[in-house]
């Protein structure tokens, strides 16, 4: 059971999580932490020590988010080649999932800390480092099991499809337009088609 200083910090990133991905750090006021949990100043700084450390749990929380949605979609797929159909089913979608409205949270977080917040920037690069892997896994799993042709090369592959991912990501972002979307989601589609036995 959580404690009440624990359920305090929850709450806070829970109520925070959506405008620091929308709006991200520099973006993100100490007043819209205050307006989005309705507590005061000291109750913030009581439970997080600044800004800073509500941003960090802010992104571990949106991306703990991403990644249980996808593990869940996941589950009960046998097939590797199904497992990494998923991320496209999830990421074609973002539009409709609550917890991506402000767009995915490793490419915001990425893009913003690249040169302005250390700590953020190595929250993005674990996160891009988990992704890498867990694609290499599912492929080098997928060409064990006869399913993904032999000599594909995974880190190759989780390159250039995380790329188009986030690549398409922005794009409908930055546009307002699925279009730029849609067309990376089908060369990702392509991708998967050309590793399968």
């Amino acid at each position: 059971m959580m404690s009440k200083a624990e359920k305090t910090r929850q709450f806070i990133v829970e109520k925070t999580a959506p405008i620091f991905n929308r709006k991200g750090f520099a973006g993100t006021s100490i007043n819209d932490i205050v307006e989005a949990t309705g507590l005061t100043k000291g109750s913030i700084y009581g439970n997080f020590e600044s800004k800073d450390e509500v941003a960090l749990a802010a992104f571990d929380y949106n991306y703990g988010n991403v990644v249980a949605l996808i593990k869940s979609k996941m589950a009960g797929k046998p097939h590797n080649i199904d497992k990494l159909k998923v991320y496209l089913t999830v990421f074609s979608d973002f539009v409709n999932l609550p917890m991506l409205h402000g767009g995915c949270p490793v490419l915001n977080t990425a893009i913003e800390s690249d040169d302005t917040h250390g700590q953020l920037r190595a929250k993005a690069v674990g996160a891009i480092e988990n992704w890498y892997g867990h694609l290499e896994k599912v492929i080098n799993d997928g060409v064990e099991a006869g399913q993904i042709k032999q000599g594909t090369n995974a880190k190759d592959f989780a390159g250039a499809f995380i790329a188009l991912i986030e690549g398409g990501i922005m794009l409908a972002k930055v546009t307002g337009k699925m279009q730029g979307l849609k067309a990376a989601m089908k060369q990702a589609e392509k991708m998967i088609k050309d590793i399968a036995t």
